[in-house]
C-alpha cells in the first residue's frame, strides 16, 4: 500500500510539473505572439485553453483520490495541499496567457508605441520567477525562491510605470487610447502571474519546511 501511495504521489507531482510548463508556455508565447506580431502564435496558445482546463481538473481529481484513499499525514498531506494550490495558479497564469493572446489581432492592427513600454522586460521577469518557483517545487530546494518577495516589487513597480506611460500617451493623443488600455491591461495580467508565482513559492515553502513564509 505505502509503494502505490508514493508511486501515485509521484505520478501527481509529475503532472503538476508538466502543467507548469504549459502554462508558462502559453504565458511566454503569447508574449512572443505579441511582439512578433503573430496572430498564428496567438491562436494556437488561445485554443490551448481547452487542455489547460482538462489539466487542471485531471490533478486536482488525482489529489483528492490520494487524500480520500490513503489519509496522508505531515509531509505527504503538505505535498498533496501544495499540489492542489500550485494548481490553481498555474491555470490561472495559463489563463492570463490567453488573454494577452486574445489581444494580439487588437494591439497589433497599428504601430507600437514606445516599444511596447517595457512589457517585455516585465514579461521576462515574471517568467523567471515562475521558472524558479517550479524549479523549487521540482528540487524540493527553496534556494530559487529566495528574493522572491524583491523580485515581484520590482514587476509591481513595472506595472504602475506601464500605467503612467500609457496615461501620457492617451493625453497626446486620443487615437492611443484604446492600444494603451491595452497595454495596462497586459502589464495587469503579468502583474498577477508575478503574484502567483510568489503564491506557489509560499507552498513550496510550506511543503518543504512545515512553516508558513508569506511571499509578497
Amino acid at each position: 500500500m505505502a509503494d502505490k501511495f508514493r508511486e501515485e504521489l509521484k505520478d501527481l507531482k509529475g503532472q503538476v510539473l508538466a502543467q507548469g510548463a504549459f502554462a508558462y508556455g502559453m504565458l511566454s508565447n503569447s508574449m512572443t505572439a505579441l511582439q512578433d506580431r503573430d496572430a498564428e502564435l496567438a491562436g494556437r496558445v488561445y485554443a490551448q485553453r481547452a487542455e489547460l482546463a482538462e489539466r487542471n481538473l485531471a490533478i486536482e481529481a488525482a489529489a483528492l483520490r490520494l487524500i480520500a484513499l490513503y489519509q496522508p499525514m505531515a509531509r505527504d498531506l503538505r505535498s498533496i495541499i501544495c499540489a492542489l494550490r500550485m494548481n490553481v495558479a498555474l491555470f490561472r497564469i495559463g489563463r492570463y496567457g490567453k488573454d494577452i493572446a486574445r489581444l494580439v489581432d487588437e494591439v497589433s492592427v497599428n504601430p507600437q508605441i514606445g516599444n511596447l513600454m517595457g512589457l517585455p522586460h516585465m514579461a521576462d521577469l515574471v517568467c523567471a520567477m515562475i521558472d524558479d518557483a517550479l524549479r523549487a517545487y521540482r528540487t524540493e530546494d527553496i534556494t530559487p525562491i529566495e528574493g522572491m518577495s524583491r523580485r515581484d516589487n520590482v514587476v509591481d513597480n513595472l506595472r504602475y510605470a506601464i500605467f503612467r506611460e500609457s496615461v501620457t500617451y492617451m493625453m497626446e493623443d486620443p487615437k492611443n487610447i484604446t492600444r494603451c488600455i491595452d497595454y495596462v491591461m497586459i502589464a495587469r495580467y503579468l502583474e498577477r502571474c508575478g503574484d502567483y508565482a510568489c503564491d506557489i513559492a509560499e507552498q513550496v515553502c510550506y511543503m518543504v519546511t512545515g512553516e508558513r513564509v508569506e511571499v509578497k
